[in-house]
């Protein structure tokens, strides 16, 4: 009975978000025909986007690239604007249908690319995309182009090229589901418009001041991410939020220039065993942060703990796929140790290695930590638990090299100092959007039978901390590509089924009021 009467609370609350013009929604869905049929028209113009190079690093790729995707747009029923971004312009769409007294949804996706080395890529040109099907011994070969327009589509096809799902391919499903739209007559229940960045590759520097260029162009009722894998089963993914990531640098000090280590070994403390020493402090054997107060805040209701349960990732894959025996045990499930801060080392120096190294006490050691944050251990509160661990070791912080008075006064000097990253943000899973966003995802055809997977925080950061406080509204992440996809890697690729039912999922959101 409890759960009846949730079940029908959220039910309420997700009218809050339906508009009284819900009438506007249709019931015409697509057919595999003609999924498949718009899904062709748009390979075309696809394999040209794919064409252009849009590493971030060069301006003149980006106000290439993102002429191209406004005119796409306007082929589409958009009008459209390039939001200066000093020299690499963000596209700004919307449709041109408004739908009165609907809801306004902002859908964001991005046109810059990870750089390449073409020497690491399994075809000539990684800005020339190619179509690979697996053969008999499971490797993956280039076939004739014409394949993808076969009357009979085989949905394990790929194409193969940098950018062909981080993120192009989402932008194209998108403008591929307004062909459908427009040819058939179905009309959005929502007011759309979109944002396409340009420097979500580099962390989105200037993504909060365009924002606030442009409060009144982008304001709108909630947000939807078209970006990152679906989940490893391939089934339908709903995100709720991802964990902010900040860097910092810890430094332990040592004698003043590195000593012979004969003469002052059993003497002279190393600096290289102390960072050693102090890192091992702060997480015990099953990776556990030891930092007093560094959990918490961290809540998870049963509610929430089930909903982590039902994702049903194959742990034992997991494991086998990244080559360990046994998880660290901060959470029970991997869903669940992902909405925790997380300390990690992501790398370490002191003196050097192999075929240029000394005999020698370094004069110092130095580790780079991220520190995975969530909404409730932001970066200045993690941070400062991270500094009075450190303190309470015996360490004197200070600013920068030590002074002869310092070195003389303190046995333990260090530095510890926070860099650039960003903050963890998470919409309730209960949300209006949340659950409008859910329903539409479980009536798209091709999910028939599927419950998409609800995931509450990823681990990973992404920059949608400064696009969502800025606009401060509601947000989910929706990916749209096959979990193998290899983005930021050599030889990234797109699975073709899950272009075709990016298409429906895109129509299905559109449409719903």
């Amino acid at each position: 009975m409890l759960r009846i009467k949730k079940h029908l609370a959220l039910l309420v609350l997700g009218g809050l978000f339906l508009s009284s013009n819900h009438l506007l929604a249709q019931p015409t869905k697509l057919n595999q025909e003609q999924v498949v049929k718009f899904a062709q028209q748009s390979f075309p113009e696809y394999l040209q986007l794919l064409t252009i190079p849009s590493d971030a690093a060069v301006p003149a790729d980006i106000q290439k690239t993102a002429e191209f995707i406004a005119t796409a747009f306007q082929k589409r029923g958009f009008s459209t604007k390039l939001l200066e971004n000093q020299g690499k312009p963000m596209v700004y769409a919307e449709f041109k249908k408004p739908v009165p007294g609907a809801k306004t949804i902002l859908f964001y996706m991005h046109m810059d690319s990870q750089p390449v080395v073409p020497s690491e890529w399994a075809q000539a040109d990684p800005w020339k995309p190619v179509i690979k099907s697996k053969n008999a011994s499971g490797k993956w070969v280039e076939v004739p182009q014409d394949r993808i327009f076969a009357q009979s589509l085989d949905p394990e096809l790929r194409f193969f090229g940098r950018s062909t799902s981080d993120d192009k391919g989402p932008i194209m499903m998108f403008m591929a589901a307004f062909d459908a739209m427009n040819a058939l007559g179905i009309q959005p229940g929502i007011n759309v418009k979109v944002i396409i960045d340009s420097e979500e590759e580099k962390g989105s520097p200037s993504i909060r001041t365009v924002v606030n260029a442009n409060q009144q162009l982008l304001k709108s009722d909630g947000i939807v991410i078209f970006d990152g894998p679906v989940h490893a089963s391939n089934r339908p993914t709903l995100i709720f939020g991802n964990r902010g990531n900040t860097r910092t640098t810890l430094t332990v000090y040592g004698p003043k220039a590195p000593l012979h280590s004969g003469h002052y070994g059993n003497y002279v403390p190393n600096p290289a065993m102390r960072l050693a020493q102090l890192l091992s402090s702060m997480k015990d054997e099953n990776g556990k942060v030891l930092v007093a107060g560094y959990y918490n805040n961290i809540s998870l209701s049963p509610e929430e703990k089930a909903i982590l349960l039902e994702t049903g990732d194959d742990e034992a894959a997991i494991r086998a796929r990244v080559g360990i025996a046994k998880a660290e045990t901060v959470g029970a499930n991997y869903q669940e140790a992902l909405q925790y801060p997380s300390l990690n080392i992501r790398g370490m120096a002191a003196a050097s290695i192999g075929a240029k190294a000394s005999n020698v006490i370094p004069y110092l050691a130095t580790a780079e930590l991220d520190l995975r944050t969530t909404p409730e251990t932001p970066p200045a509160f993690l941070f400062g638990k991270v500094t009075e661990h450190i303190q309470k070791q015996g360490y004197h912080l200070i600013a920068g090299e030590p002074t002869d008075e310092e070195r003389a006064k303190y046995d333990k000097l260090a530095t510890y100092k926070m860099g650039t990253g960003g903050k963890a943000v998470r919409t309730p899973m209960n949300d209006p959007l949340g659950l409008w966003a859910f329903t539409a995802m479980k009536n798209s055809p091709q999910n028939a039978g599927k419950t998409p997977v609800r995931i509450r925080m990823m681990g990973g950061s992404v920059p949608t901390d400064s696009l969502v406080e800025g606009l401060a509204v509601p947000f989910v992440i929706m990916p749209l590509v096959n979990g193998d996809n290899n983005q930021h890697s050599f030889d990234e690729n797109l699975r073709m089924g899950n272009y075709l039912d990016g298409i429906q999922t895109v129509v299905e959101l559109v449409k719903a009021p």
